[in-house]
């Protein structure tokens, strides 16, 4: 009898059917030579610092650093009944091995792992590692299964994350907590992400608005700018002078033509970013409707933060994206290109995000709203993404007159390419200039364009045209825009790679299937705030979180800093550095910063001492745990 344990009760049902379990149990089911059970999340999380030892129930600065040697670690209190249900299923005399089929990723190892090593078992177990949810994919990883021991790289780098969040959440709170007089939280990857949001909040209002003017003109039915002045009285100057000139020249008609290259598959974070343009949708909402989808087997595994499919899938895509077009009503002949998402080297754990070949057969009707949209994206993407490069013409007209230059440009899409089955599943975006023609132009009233398919000769080099109703226009600088999620994600996607080495595998803060989870926490526990209409919502850092960063030496908010451990966990998994390295290293930063931080002046009147009490209380469960 083997025991499959799954991260959660609807993907356990997935297998179980698959594999022939179809006997409902209290907790499990079984049959045809198989258990199959669950975990619900973490069962297993590290002891509270007061197990240890019962000063810590008090939070005093005296008694930081705090370096439990070896960690342990206790049942979750919501989660024991089931936690004990694995316990018995693994006792069973019947059973004679495991299969780990939670998450093919580095949380899905550790969930498990803590069970098993919790539970004392020391039967041998097999990794089933898929990324998909779909029938054939299931039968095939459980015909493949890998020895556990293969993974225990992975789980290392796990452990020490979690261990790693752990110490200096702990230390790191309870530390700021005492010097301050009220709870303050902190995180490895939260608060790098606040400061970033906090910095972006202040470079807007320290914003000093300019204005700025320009002189326009029309040559033959086109509108031409000069360039910017910092006085009105400037401008007025060169009106008049193009008054008095009356004619203007011709010194450049330039046009290119250049190639815009289908888009990538789906990551998770990309996708996030593009459900949150779109739609609005927040980065976690996005998480939970694609988790959903891979549930139902309508999409592979979202968790991923690959953006290309293995070698070995050329024909299941081709074969794929013909099911997609038949589902989509798309009838017109387009060549599908495999070769260019095609590449074992750029997959990691798993491929990209496509749809699975069930959705041919899906009733939309049956799928949720929001749902349905990410679907959308997902298979639009597939398909554009195979598809032939856009071809984009470009027109730049200067004009000479009174001594200055005068400039128009305008662009229109001449061959749409891939464009064209994007278009057909997500309809035309809303920014879209010209949605009948493709036509984007800053060139007046007629445009560059339509003169020259009127008459090419007219805007030809050298030619002098009249000018004609030269005025002055004003305009304002504009400071950054707040974070939207869709532009966090992408911050924090790219923080500190700019003082990594380029063949650095893995920049930013967090991972693609933790950022969510920093930004909803962010907005829970009150740094952040949501502002904005129903579609575009901006991040606004809270006073208590701008508070926070105002306080935090550099070692805790860096970016870079958080970035570099992000790389070193993945050197771990590939044993390219010890854990014991590692977690040393987060160490000495936690003595440093306990030894020679100096608390900053007029704190008091950012934390009022009113609140003193309160970080005397434990706080709520994962309070001060560190977020991913």
């Amino acid at each position: 009898m083997k025991l499959v344990i799954a991260e959660k009760p609807s993907v356990a049902q997935s297998l179980a059917k698959v594999i022939g379990a179809n006997q409902k149990k209290d907790g499990y089911l079984e049959g045809n030579g198989y258990i199959v059970s669950w975990c619900v999340g973490h069962l297993i999380e590290l002891a509270n610092p007061e197990y240890y030892d019962e000063k810590y129930k008090k939070w005093r600065k005296e008694d930081l650093p705090i370096f439990p040697a070896p960690f342990s670690y206790q049942v979750t209190a919501s989660t024991k009944k089931q936690y004990q249900v694995l316990k018995d299923l693994m006792k069973r005399p019947d059973v004679d091995g495991l299969i780990e089929a939670t998450d093919a990723g580095r949380e899905g190892e550790l969930i498990f792992r803590l069970v098993y090593n919790q539970a004392g078992c020391k039967k041998p177990f097999e990794r089933l590692w898929i990324s998909s949810m779909e029938d054939k994919a299931i039968k095939e990883g459980f015909a493949n299964l890998k020895p556990g021991a293969e993974y225990d790289d992975l789980y290392e780098s796990a452990l020490c994350r979690e261990r790693a969040d752990w110490l200096v959440g702990i230390n790191a709170t309870r530390f700021f907590s005492t010097v301050y007089g009220q709870t303050l939280n902190v995180g490895r990857v939260m608060t790098p992400t606040l400061a970033m949001i906090v910095e972006r909040e202040a470079e807007i209002k320290g914003f000093k608005l300019e204005n700025f003017y320009t002189v326009q003109m029309m040559v033959s039915g086109v509108v031409v700018t000069s360039k910017r002045f910092k006085t009105k009285q400037e401008a007025e100057e060169l009106a008049q002078k193009v008054n008095a000139a009356d004619k203007a020249k011709i010194s450049k008609m330039e046009t290119s033509t250049r190639q815009e290259k289908p888009p990538l598959l789906y990551d998770l974070t990309s996708l996030q970013r593009d459900a949150n343009k779109y739609y609005g949708f927040t980065a976690q909402q996005t998480l939970d409707y694609t988790q959903s989808l891979y549930e139902k087997k309508l999409v592979t595994y979202p968790r991923t933060d690959s953006r290309y499919l293995t070698d070995d899938m050329d024909d299941s895509t081709a074969r794929l994206c013909c099911l997609m077009k038949d589902k989509y009503g798309y009838t017109k002949m387009v060549p599908i290109s495999t070769k260019q998402v095609l590449n074992s080297s750029k997959v990691s754990d798993h491929h990209a995000i496509i749809p699975t070949e069930n959705v041919s057969d899906a009733d939309y009707s049956e799928i949720p709203s929001g749902e349905q949209k990410i679907l959308g994206l997902v298979t639009a993407r597939l398909l554009s993404s195979v598809g032939d490069p856009a071809e984009i013409t470009e027109y730049v007209l200067e004009a000479e007159c009174a001594g200055e230059v005068f400039k128009a440009k305008s662009k229109c899409i001449t061959s749409p390419g891939w464009h064209l089955l994007e278009d057909w599943i997500l309809g035309k975006k809303q920014n879209d200039e010209d949605e009948d023609s493709g036509k984007k132009d800053d060139g007046g009233s007629h445009g560059i364009l339509e003169i020259l398919e009127a008459d090419a000769s007219l805007l030809s080099e050298g030619r002098e045209l009249p000018a004609r109703d030269p005025n002055v226009k004003e305009g304002k600088t504009t400071p950054k825009k707040r974070f939207t999620e869709d532009s966090l994600l992408s911050a924090m996607e790219s923080a500190g790679a700019k003082d990594m080495p380029d063949e650095v595998e893995r920049k930013g803060l967090g991972t693609p299937a933790t950022r969510a989870g920093v930004i909803e926490k962010l907005v829970r526990i009150g740094f952040v705030e949501r502002q904005g209409n129903k579609k575009t919502k901006y991040l606004v850092p809270t006073e208590k979180g701008t508070s926070l960063i105002t306080v935090m030496p550099e070692q805790i908010q860096s970016a870079s800093m958080t970035a570099e451990w992000e790389q070193k966990l993945l050197e771990v998994e590939k044993q390219d550095i010890a854990s014991e390295d590692f977690m040393a290293e987060i160490k000495d930063m936690i003595v440093d910063l306990i030894e020679t931080y100096e608390p900053v002046k007029g704190a008091d009147k950012l934390f009022p001492p009113r609140q003193y009490k309160q970080y005397k209380k434990y706080p709520k469960k994962g309070a001060s745990r560190w977020q991913r």
